[in-house]
């Protein structure tokens, strides 16, 4: 990898928190020439034939912009578009020069987050922060703190304000 080209991942649940982290990230962290990566994690699920079955273990291939904005697309690997979040990624690559392409992968959020620094591999992660209290976050657990003490890069967690 090029001193110059940097992967950046940025977790994407399509949630409040992430879109959160999104804007953070295109005001913050992208740069140009960077690879922005959105990695969604998926529930864990049993395929029974198919393109799933094949990347469940591995992930998706990596999936162009353009595809992102296709809703049957995007529905075929079970995920719900927010507009917003679409035209703000839409927006990167002229606004940043940065690539913007998507990575799935399927099981639990700490792990898969984990592996996809390495497997990719990134430069750094970005991710936000529901902003659970104390004790939902002892009893679900935080992905953002796994993340942050179980990655070997470096890790942004962009905490949600609740308005």
């Amino acid at each position: 990898m090029a001193a110059a080209e940097r992967r950046i991942g940025l977790a994407m649940d399509f949630s409040p928190s992430s879109k959160n982290a999104l804007k953070w990230a295109l005001e913050n962290a992208i740069r140009k020439g960077d690879h922005l990566i959105l990695i969604t994690i998926r529930p864990e699920a049993h395929y029974e034939k198919g393109e799933m079955q094949l990347w469940e273990v591995t992930g998706s291939p990596f999936i162009p912009l353009m595809e992102l904005s296709d809703p049957a697309i995007m529905k075929k690997y079970g995920l719900k578009q927010d507009p917003e979040i679409v035209d703000i990624i839409g927006s990167i690559p002229k606004q940043k020069e940065a690539e913007v392409i998507m990575k799935i992968y399927w099981g639990d959020p700490r792990e898969k987050l984990c592996e996809a620094i390495d497997s990719i591999p990134l430069s750094s992660i970005i991710i936000g922060n529901r902003g659970l209290g104390k004790l939902k976050r002892a009893i679900m657990g935080s992905v953002s703190n796994y993340v942050v003490n179980n990655g070997s890069c470096p890790v942004t967690v962009v905490k949600h304000h609740h308005e």
